[in-house]
């Protein structure tokens, strides 16, 4: 059975409504195994033993979390060259627009060989002040659906061998 591991990063709970939804669609038919693991917990091991991944991440500053990028940090030599050409997706939950925590994983990736299989979900919550920022998030039902087809959609792919 192929294995797709989706690591993410949360601080007010949008990125993991998103990445559980990701891990719900990835399961619905359990032809694949789904391995939900937080950035910190998540190890170079992981990565290797994964057959496909989803990273999750808030947008920070205009960038990728702290603890997303420790988590590339930690796994990124380790894996190198060794996972080329595996698929992946991206989730971002942005205040602003996400890109530029896409480009980051983009450029991360591109260095790891991995094969991008859908366009990043970005889901933007509109958060600019500071309470809104730090207050709990709570990401629509349209937009996790979003979410949960990219999970169905590479949880298939791998199924199928088409990745």
């Amino acid at each position: 059975m192929k294995t797709l591991l989706i690591v993410y990063h949360t601080m007010t709970g949008g990125t993991l409504q998103m990445a559980h939804a990701a891990a719900a669609g990835a399961a619905a038919d359990g032809s694949v195994a789904v391995r939900l693991l937080h950035a910190h917990e998540a190890g170079a091991d992981d990565v290797l033993a994964a057959d496909g991944y989803i990273f999750a991440t808030p947008e920070n500053l205009a960038a990728i979390s702290g603890q997303m990028k420790d988590f590339f940090d930690r796994t990124y030599y380790a894996a190198l060259d060794r996972i080329n050409g595996r698929p992946y997706a991206t989730l971002v939950c942005a205040g602003s627009d996400g890109s530029n925590a896409v480009r980051q994983i983009e450029r991360i990736t591109t260095g790891w060989r991995l094969k991008p299989v859908a366009p990043a979900v970005i889901v933007c919550t509109h958060a600019q002040t500071t309470d809104e920022i730090l207050r709990p998030k709570r990401i629509e039902a349209e937009e996790l659906g979003r979410c949960e087809e990219l999970g169905a959609g590479i949880a298939a792919g791998l199924a199928l061998g088409i990745f």
